[in-house]
């Protein structure tokens, strides 16, 4: 009887706990997710003024332009056309450059854990995660922006691809290890080579976190300024040619923000980026959860 009782006491002062512990992790979420919320409302009540056709298909208005908008008391005309386009070339060419490339170092490191250039290959990546966006972007100004003698696209993407390429690589890296030994074993069992395995069994298993890996890290530089404000730059028409300045919808933000006549234009153009961030991290989701890692 002492016995079970003991045991009653137990098993009440567990669950009590349980319950006070879960109770505290759903109270600390919602406070999380409060500043969220607030953020999301306010960019979707001052955003929305200006989300128009004309948003995706002109170009960005000048402060004469604006001034007179507002005077006049109707919406700014214009839009952020080349700042879309701007961000579309920057990040297809940071892709082309950091996919590759962190791909090909995080299957190094997943198929030689022990040896010493690996660990030393990857502390340097989670050094690169820690730097500041500025000083990616001052080192890419003085390798690309002044032997080019000119800012340009090529520039930008350089600079966004070496910060997408820790987690990709770190993705890739963790894809490899969760595989069966077995798979890469009865590959070359059936008599295929080291790297036909890599690229025809190992790397397909792995798309689930390849794949996800990738799109987090381009969510991840679409926002960002700094690096692009000494590499980019900016221009105020629409530009595909990589060896020129262009524009982004960060930067196009940064200067809505500096021109109180534009101001009204930071908010869709920030609702805009926001809404294509959210989609990316959704998209990547619903394939992370397709297509599982067995």
């Amino acid at each position: 009887m002492k016995k079970k009782k003991r045991l009653t006491s137990t098993a009440k002062y567990r669950l009590t706990k349980s319950k006070i512990f879960f109770f505290a992790v759903c109270t600390l979420s919602a406070i999380t997710m409060v500043p969220l919320f607030l953020i999301l409302w306010e960019l979707v009540k001052k955003g929305y003024k200006q989300f128009n056709l004309n948003l995706f298909t002109e170009v960005a208005p000048t402060s004469m332009e604006a001034m007179l908008a507002r005077i006049s008391d109707s919406p700014i005309p214009g839009g952020i056309l080349n700042g879309i386009t701007g961000t579309l070339l920057i990040l297809a060419i940071a892709i082309v450059i950091a996919i590759p490339v962190g791909i090909m170092v995080g299957v190094y490191l997943a198929e030689n854990p022990k040896k010493r250039m690996a660990g030393f290959v990857r502390s340097l990546s989670d050094l690169l995660q820690g730097i500041p966006s500025i000083v990616i972007g001052v080192v890419v100004y003085i390798w690309i922006v002044i032997p080019m003698s000119g800012y340009s696209a090529l520039a930008g993407s350089i600079a966004l691809a070496i910060m997408m390429l820790p987690m990709i690589i770190r993705s890739t890296e963790e894809s490899i290890k969760m595989l069966p030994t077995s798979l890469k074993e009865a590959g070359l069992a059936l008599g295929g080579s080291y790297t036909t395995v890599v690229l025809r069994v190992l790397l397909p298993s792995a798309f689930s976190g390849l794949f996800t890996g990738s799109l987090l890290a381009i969510s991840r530089v679409m926002g960002e300024t700094a690096p692009l404000l000494v590499t980019a730059l900016g221009a105020s028409t629409v530009n595909w040619d990589a060896t020129n300045p262009t524009s982004a919808i960060s930067l196009l933000i940064w200067e809505f923000y500096n021109d109180p006549n534009l101001a009204n234009l930071v908010w869709s153009s920030s609702l805009l980026l926001l809404l294509f961030v959210l989609g990316i991290n959704l998209f990547a989701k619903s394939i992370a959860k397709k297509w599982k890692i067995q």
